[in-house]
């Protein structure tokens, strides 16, 4: 974990209430996909954490949805504003376990951190499927992208407006895949977890005090005994989760 500060680059918004920030600054304490920041917004005193969609050398990219005075907040920042991030946050996906044919998926707010994922495995020349949920038409976002990067795609919309009318586990009965990747809300991920045939690593959403495993607000009970959402966590296996 770093404090660092970087400076926003651009900001818009590309789905409903659904904001994409790109971010200038050092980004070299970010080492894994499935990571997350830890904002410092003027005036609330607890940071908020944002997972990790993209980075490079110089650059960081966020994608969140508005929910409350933070997002708001955040939401109205403009280009060239310097923000007080903790980073390196997370303990990210582990790539090494994902075989030949990995299925990916995600629901709303648990897609972005997918993407860098996605980029990673198909620069390993793997076969990336992804299956992304969301609620209506309006909610879509990053389905383009993926399929940039060459993964094969499919959306769901649980109102039916676009894609497969449903859920994620609705799309994904008849993809053959060697292991799994999921972020999103918890009923999608006990789904997911019913749903899947093989292995795989969930990322879990959870509200965090510190962000760093100090307050254990985050703590969860697994198979292997308690963990903190946001130091051992937020990528837990399949196997040692207990619901």
């Amino acid at each position: 974990m770093k404090q660092a500060f970087f400076k926003i680059l651009s900001q818009a918004c590309i789905a409903k209430d659904v904001m994409k920030m790109v971010l200038g600054g050092d980004t070299s304490e970010i080492r894994v996909s499935g990571g997350f920041v830890n904002i410092k917004i003027d005036g609330l005193f607890l940071r908020r954490p944002i997972s990790v969609c993209d980075y490079d050398d110089n650059t960081l990219t966020l994608i969140y949805k508005i929910v409350g005075k933070g997002t708001e907040a955040l939401a109205k920042m403009e280009a060239g504003t310097e923000l007080d991030l903790l980073v390196g946050l997370g303990n990210g996906y582990d790539l090494s376990k994902s075989g030949d044919a990995p299925l990916l998926i995600g629901g709303g707010v648990g897609v972005p951190p997918l993407y860098k994922l996605a980029r990673q495995l198909i620069a390993m020349g793997k076969r990336v499927s992804v299956v992304l949920g969301f609620n209506s038409k309006c909610d879509v976002f990053y389905e383009d992208e993926f399929r940039a990067l060459g993964a094969e795609v499919r959306v769901t919309t649980a109102d039916g407006s676009y894609g497969t009318k449903g859920f994620v586990t609705d799309a994904m009965g008849d993809i053959d895949y060697t292991y799994f990747y999921t972020c999103g809300p918890e009923p999608m991920l006990k789904a997911v977890h019913k749903a899947t045939k093989t292995s795989g690593q969930m990322s879990f959403e959870e509200r965090m005090g510190c962000g760093f495993g100090a307050c254990m607000g985050c703590s969860c009970k697994t198979l292997t005994g308690y963990k903190r959402i946001c130091k051992e966590g937020p990528v837990m296996e399949k196997e040692e989760i207990l619901w």
